[in-house]
């Protein structure tokens, strides 16, 4: 931690609550600016009050509403964040849903509803975003995926193909910035500690009558540290591959999942 961020302004997407919220004190600890965006302001302005604390001097924290799916809302409220609180160089899209149902009950609705939240509102905010960066010569793009965009996971068909789609989406960035002074990372978290992993436990618990403990159990066992990854395990991944020093760092998807997925 320190100032290595001082001076740049960061959009944190679904930064209402969980990993998004985690990220935001983590880039505000590094000295930057911070946006949180997200669906919901109550809970927005809730995180802006818990976190008006860590803002260091020169620097700002504010929160703009908007659905990613939304082309137009995303450019007006970039806009609005971008003239309170200067040009946006940091982007991390971490806003997300995750739905659970067999492959045969997945209906079209749910499929177009996990590709619309998890990857084609990562490329509407990259493509608000983006202008910006390569104006000033300078950016960095970080994609919160998941594991379920590294291998497959049963009975979320739509939700793997929609993370598989945004390290494709990642990959393919990265070639096309990597000399323009941007680069573009995606983090691929494990069962972490979220809104997401409860509704996970909550679902399996009302479907198979096990415990609360025992679905928790479930889950963690995937990790082979058996235990689920913290929100600010995430955010400190995401804050280096946001650091000036990271600057060779582009097209890679980091899993933080206690080695349940080992790229390379």
């Amino acid at each position: 931690m320190g100032n290595a961020l001082q001076g740049r302004h960061a959009l944190v997407t679904g930064g209402g609550r969980g990993i998004g919220a985690a990220i935001a004190r983590r880039l505000l600890a590094d000295g930057a600016s911070v946006t949180l965006l997200g669906r919901e302001q109550a809970a927005l302005d809730a995180t802006v009050h818990a976190l008006q604390s860590c803002v260091i001097e020169g620097a700002a924290l504010g929160a703009v509403s908007a659905d990613i799916t939304d082309a137009d809302w995303v450019s007006g409220a970039f806009a609005g964040a971008t003239e309170a609180r200067g040009p946006i160089t940091l982007l991390v899209n971490n806003a997300g849903q995750a739905y659970s149902a067999p492959f045969g009950k997945t209906d079209l609705a749910l499929w177009q509803r996990m590709l619309e939240v998890n990857l084609t509102g990562t490329f509407i905010c990259t493509q608000a975003a983006l202008p910006a960066m390569l104006e000033a010569g300078w950016g960095r793009i970080v994609n919160v995926a998941s594991t379920a965009g590294l291998i497959g996971y049963g009975y979320v068909s739509a939700y793997c193909a929609a993370k598989h789609g945004v390290i494709g989406l990642t990959r393919s960035l990265a070639l096309e910035l990597a000399t323009k002074g941007v680069t573009v990372n995606a983090v691929c978290p494990g069962y972490t500690e979220t809104d997401i992993v409860r509704d996970a436990v909550a679902n399996i618990v009302g479907k198979t009558g096990r415990s609360e403990e025992q679905a928790r159990a479930e889950l963690a066992a995937r990790n082979p540290q058996r235990r689920l990854v913290r929100p600010d395990e995430v955010a400190d991944a995401v804050a280096w591959l946001c650091q000036p020093s990271a600057s060779a760092i582009t097209g890679q998807a980091v899993p933080v999942a206690g080695g349940e997925v080992m790229a390379g």
